[in-house]
């Protein structure tokens, strides 16, 4: 069964010939290649292009590294990357004419000297360039700075609710909860029994995710990296800064660590997709707050295994499917921050704080969102709407709840909207 990645695809559609090198990234295993190599190959060739002029090479597959020479056995022993003059001398064997050629390249973080390799493709006019990489540093500024503004990202996500659906066979009831639980990373969807969706996510993170943080990234003590990562799996959504990590450590581990390790082990995560963290944002003052901050995880379903599906907090876990929509959608998310002074009994001002939990932004859009799992009662709207009557400006905003609502508009203009609603319909949010 395949699942349909329209979203990714249009995006690559829309990018083509552009000049630029189309780079998708994104946490491994969440269909890069399968976009790549499988639906955006059959696309070029029922549109018209000649298959000996779609060259595919995995620079994770040995049978391709074999093409050239290479041995992925013995790259991965002496810690090495692919030859890029071997790499190139390959390419020039399979471009015969000046017809247009398509060059689409999996992992290409695996190749050495990949910088100069792509910008010398692009130098040629009948060559158009895709590759995906799976680590952030892939984009760091040192390789921007090689590309010059020549790199196109499209960032991509496990699937999101509604791709989701177009291959569970219950309802969407049924369906969100098997997603808030399971996740969207397709392996695991196409799986039917629980145990095997079980299986799958611990092995992905314990042979996959941390193996390859740990070996990218010199990192001697797996236990705290595993440590760090079991705390942030049981509070997603909830503000900390190294510092506090570091005190958590210190208090239930007996652990040394430093507030810089952990700042370290936090960029690593970040950089291997498997965490975002959201920065908070001064709505009143227009600045930043660089910490504390909160973390999201990219899958729900890997951090559900990483604390071995103990704890199911539904409003946690719907915040952090929410903010995976919106930056699938390519918001820039941050948590916005009121800041009120009132009197207070004893006469005296108090400042204090409200949180939105979501400020997104895209071009010249803004909404300010917060996520309600259930208002049962007048008081718990009150107490919903209360940071959102604090903002004064002409940007939309909007209460999402789990309950089953018709979207509506109170008095102060703030569109309460459903769940199921926001994450089947991608404009939702213009109702």
């Amino acid at each position: 069964m395949e699942i349909a990645r329209d979203f990714y695809l249009n995006k690559l559609i829309s990018r083509k010939h552009n000049g630029l090198i189309k780079i998708i990234t994104g946490i491994r295993r969440c269909g890069k290649s399968y976009l790549l190599n499988t639906i955006f190959y059959r696309y070029l060739t029922e549109n018209g292009v000649p298959e000996d002029h779609i060259i595919r090479f995995a620079f994770d597959s040995a049978d391709d590294l074999y093409r050239i020479g290479e041995s992925l056995t013995d790259m991965a022993m002496k810690k090495r990357k692919a030859d890029p003059d071997k790499f190139m001398t390959y390419i020039r064997s399979q471009i015969t004419d000046q017809e247009d050629y398509y060059l689409l390249l999996d992992e290409i973080q695996e190749l050495e000297c990949f910088e100069a390799v792509l910008n010398g493709y692009l130098r040629m006019t009948n060559i158009d360039v895709y590759v995906t990489g799976s680590n952030a540093k892939f984009l760091s500024s040192d390789i921007i700075t090689e590309f010059a503004g020549r790199g196109d990202e499209i960032r991509m996500y496990p699937l999101n609710f509604a791709e989701f659906m177009s291959v569970f066979p219950g309802d969407r009831y049924e369906g969100l909860s098997q997603y808030m639980l399971y996740g969207g990373i397709p392996l695991v969807v196409l799986r039917d029994d629980p145990d095997d969706k079980t299986e799958i996510l611990e092995n992905l993170f314990s042979e996959i995710y941390i193996r390859d943080i740990i070996n990218r990234n010199s990192i001697r003590n797996k236990r705290e990296l595993e440590d760090l990562l079991n705390i942030l799996s049981s509070a997603i959504g909830s503000l900390t800064n190294p510092e506090k990590l570091k005190n958590t450590f210190h208090t239930v581990k007996k652990s040394k660590i430093t507030a810089m390790t952990i700042k370290k082990y936090l960029d690593c995560l970040e950089d291997s997709f498997l965490l975002e963290s959201s920065l908070r944002y001064d709505i009143k003052g227009k600045s930043y707050i660089e910490t504390p901050r909160k973390y999201y995880f990219t899958d729900m379903g890997l951090r559900n295994a990483r604390i071995n599906f103990r704890q199911f907090e539904q409003t946690h876990v719907m915040e952090n499917v929410i903010y995976n929509e919106l930056r699938m959608r390519g918001y820039h998310v941050d948590v916005g921050v009121v800041p009120l002074t009132q009197k207070g009994d004893d006469g005296k001002m108090n400042r204090k704080q409200l949180e939105v939990d979501f400020v997104c932004n895209l071009g010249s859009r803004r909404y300010y969102i917060q996520s309600a799992y259930a208002i049962p009662d007048e008081a718990k709207r009150i107490q919903e709407i209360r940071p959102l009557q604090k903002i004064h400006d002409s940007f939309k905003k909007i209460v999402i709840t789990k309950d089953v609502i018709h979207a509506y508009y109170d008095n102060d203009g703030i569109l309460t909207l459903g769940l199921y609603d926001f994450l089947l319909d991608p404009d939702a949010l213009e109702t």
